[in-house]
């Protein structure tokens, strides 16, 4: 068995699921989400809990087994509290803001790099440099801080760009460096 597949799905106060066949849909404060799981799988639900039940597992239904569980853990996490990702912007003139239904951002391009946020998705901008992301839906956030992040990369020699709060980057030591390392006695006679 999925070590993951098996664990019991505790259902949140406040959020109420409806499984129906393959289709599971749950809804809470933050909306409603829906998901429909594979056909060899199936769901029960006990109280408060769901329980995700596969007859003959094979090795590469393993794999799915757990994924489906831990999508429908998220959907019925994600309607009763939000998930979120924050974001920083490192560099000099760099700044973002929110503008109706579009993000802004300056990044050092001739041109404003404008996104638009998808629905089901917040976004929140502080200080015009901290971006903050949430949404139920955890893999939305995600591909959307991701898409986010992806316009100005973090890069490793002056530390600017996009970056998730508490990423590290590694800076490296440029052409100078390098120079002065063979000045100080490190390059070849």
């Amino acid at each position: 068995m999925s070590r993951v597949g098996k664990k019991i799905i505790n259902i949140p106060k406040g959020v109420k699921v409806n499984i129906n066949g393959l289709h599971i849909d749950a809804t809470g404060p933050l909306g409603t989400l829906k998901y429909t799981i594979p056909a060899w799988l199936s769901a029960k639900q006990e109280g408060e809990t769901i329980l995700i039940i596969c007859e003959n597992l094979t090795n590469d239904k393993k794999a799915i087994y757990g994924l489906t569980r831990a999508l429908v853990n998220n959907m019925v996490t994600g309607v009763n509290k939000a998930f979120a990702k924050s974001l920083e912007i490192r560099g000099i003139g760099f700044k973002a803001a929110v503008n109706g239904t579009e993000l802004h951002m300056q990044l050092g391009y001739t041109h404003p790099c404008v996104l638009k946020i998808p629905a089901g998705v917040t976004v929140q901008v502080a200080e015009n440099t901290k971006i903050s992301v949430s949404g139920a839906d955890r893999y939305m956030v995600g591909e959307f801080a991701n898409k986010i992040r992806s316009q100005r990369i973090p890069e490793p020699y002056k530390g600017t760009g996009i970056r998730y709060v508490g990423e590290y980057v590694r800076k490296k030591v440029g052409k100078t460096g390098v120079a002065a390392g063979a000045a100080a006695g490190g390059g070849a006679k």
